[in-house]
């Protein structure tokens, strides 16, 4: 069996706020990209992250982007051996007032590399979910200096 995830949050605003805090690369850039983000998540588009923590920017080729329910990406393995598989899925709560985002990633090789560079990942989505939710609930950039 490959390695593969799904971590999840709770964020106290309507699915479509949520979805253009993901889909937007300038308020993408304000939480998670530390290097900036350059490129809307679109349908067919391929975009670019940037880690000024995380040595380099990256391709991110947008496979499918459906406003304001869910956003499929595949980005580089480290290893160079191809696209691993993510998915972002917003859920209305509460009647809507509030979203459940999901991201669920899986594509790594079963080996002991690929089961240490999902558990990095799981690692660094669940703090994407969480920067997500106080940039978006309280304006308060939570990865600011985390990693340098």
């Amino acid at each position: 069996m490959s390695p593969e995830f799904t971590v999840w949050i709770i964020v106290s605003r309507p699915p479509a706020e949520v979805y253009e805090a993901v889909a937007d690369p300038a308020v993408l850039s304000r939480y998670f990209t530390t290097g900036g983000a350059v490129g809307r998540l679109e349908s067919g588009q391929t975009v670019q992250w940037d880690f000024h923590d995380f040595p380099g920017a990256f391709p991110v080729e947008v496979i499918e982007a459906v406003p304001p329910e869910r956003i499929h990406i595949g980005w580089g393995r480290r290893d160079g051996s191809g696209n691993n598989d993510v998915r972002f899925r917003f859920e209305p709560v509460d009647g809507g007032s509030r979203t459940k985002v999901s991201v669920s990633e899986s594509g790594w090789a079963n080996d002991d590399a690929g089961w240490n560079d999902s558990y990095g990942n799981c690692m660094g989505w669940s703090q994407m979910l969480t920067a997500l939710k106080m940039w978006v609930e309280h304006g308060i950039n939570l990865r600011e200096g985390a990693y340098k």
